[in-house]
């Protein structure tokens, strides 16, 4: 490595630690898509607090998954998706893991343009196919200040409209605190049917999103790429595109970066923890809101519906501010998945795809939902279904990669990690068994 390279780049290193902040904020943008507020709004209303401990237990699991991906994406300089299409070599495997991830990215996005098309259908009227094109064609924009203007000015718009995300959907609470006891009677994990089984799975699919797992590795290999090995980005979620082939060994990325990677691993602790406790509040918050507003309330299990017992309970304010904060969440976090599966094509194919065709194909499944008239909260719930399905193909290989020495080097898993990581693997296949034996068996 030239000296002048390496010189230049301690330069371009920031002491304050707040500059190394601001992959997970955009990751954790996944945990607040639309699709978690159909869940977590169903969830509350049908069943009041039941289902809180699956939001905290979510939550709990979800800090330990997103900095697992976001180490792996610091230490190697890849992305989760670049190192199985490394490590894969028959091209069928690829092909077949590549297209279960692009289904479940698809499963992404329509949750998340139908959320947008019903905020604003909501908030003007606008017809929901119109509404969802519209989505659509701002999330682009969205993209194309993270191809145009790099990284940060992308995380700088997602992190502010996380801000409006999070004030819209907790300020109903300011108006109608939720019942103390019945949340503490909530942590305790039960459950009362199969309808509780499926939203359970369908909160876990929204909490704990495979696409944000497989984005978080990528937006930390692209925030702190070194200088050296930046090349300009086709598309969304692609950058040093030679690492393919041949990625740089930790130590080698850690001089090219001209900051050590201990202190980049403890300010992403620190990132995980704020955007995992933003994220987790307002989808508590959420389903807290449903819980003690709209439990027992004729046409609560649709996100019209709530919309409505908000407006008539609680004020226009307030189903206003829910209406924003559901548009904003729409926004972002299509942007967000639309980044994610551009990675995974490129990591995993070797291939890329102008953004635009891209986003139009993506866009098509669910505009053709809404055209023909489905319910779009069922929409939205099923798909974090799918979501729920596809996390163990992300989770598991995350897990076992962490844990090698070869992979990671000094900075691999310690027992205790792994342990943890299997533990959250096997509750999660283990809770779509039991729901997928429900669903076949009318249980």
């Amino acid at each position: 490595m030239p000296k002048n390279t390496v010189a230049v780049t301690e330069r371009r290193a920031p002491e304050r630690a707040l500059w190394l902040l601001g992959p997970a904020m955009v990751a954790g943008v996944a945990y607040l898509d639309p699709g978690n507020v159909a869940s977590n709004m169903t969830a509350g209303a049908a069943f009041g607090y039941l289902l809180v401990w699956v939001v905290v237990l979510g939550n709990v699991m979800a800090w330990l998954i997103q900095y697992l991906s976001a180490k792996l994406g610091i230490v190697t300089g890849e992305s989760l998706p670049q190192v199985l299409g490394r490590r894969m070599q028959r091209p069928w495997a690829r092909r077949a893991y590549w297209l279960q991830a692009e289904l479940v990215a698809m499963a992404t996005d329509v949750a998340e343009v139908i959320g947008g098309a019903v905020a604003l259908h909501l908030l003007f009227g606008i017809p929901l196919v119109w509404g969802g094109a519209i989505t659509g064609v701002v999330s682009l924009a969205l993209l194309l200040v993270q191809t145009r203007r790099g990284a940060r000015a992308f995380e700088t718009v997602l992190i502010g409209l996380l801000v409006i995300i999070a004030i819209g959907f907790s300020a109903g609470l300011f108006f109608a605190p939720p019942d103390a006891a019945g949340v503490v009677g909530g942590l305790v994990p039960r459950f009362e049917d199969s309808t509780s089984v499926l939203l359970a799975a369908s909160i876990l699919g929204a909490t704990i999103m495979p696409h944000a797992i497989y984005a978080h590795s990528a937006l930390a290999r692209d925030r702190f790429a070194p200088p050296a090995a930046d090349a300009p980005r086709a598309t969304a979620g692609v950058t040093a595109s030679a690492r393919l082939s041949s990625p740089l060994a930790p130590a080698d990325l850690e001089r090219a970066r001209g900051i050590s990677t201990p202190r980049l691993l403890r300010a992403t602790r620190w990132d995980v923890t704020i955007a995992l406790a933003v994220a987790g509040t307002v989808n508590l918050a959420i389903l807290l809101l449903a819980a003690a507003n709209l439990a027992g309330v004729d046409g609560t299990d649709s996100l019209e519906g709530a919309y409505t017992a908000l407006r008539d309970g609680l004020g226009p304010l307030v189903a206003t501010l829910f209406a924003v904060g559901l548009l904003a969440s729409g926004l972002a976090s299509t942007s967000v998945g639309a980044y994610a599966g551009a990675e995974i094509m490129h990591g995993l194919l070797h291939a890329r795809v102008p953004l635009v065709a891209r986003r139009l194909v993506t866009l098509v499944p669910a505009l053709v939902i809404l055209a023909l008239g489905v319910d779009p909260t069922l929409a939205l719930v099923l798909s974090q279904v799918v979501l729920s399905f596809g996390i163990p193909f992300a989770l598991v290989p995350l897990v076992a990669l962490t844990r090698r020495a070869d992979v990671l080097g000094a900075y691999r898993n310690r027992a205790l990690t792994t342990a943890a990581g299997v533990a959250a693997s096997v509750f999660l296949i283990g809770l779509n068994a039991v729901l997928l034996w429900l669903v076949f068996t009318g249980g």
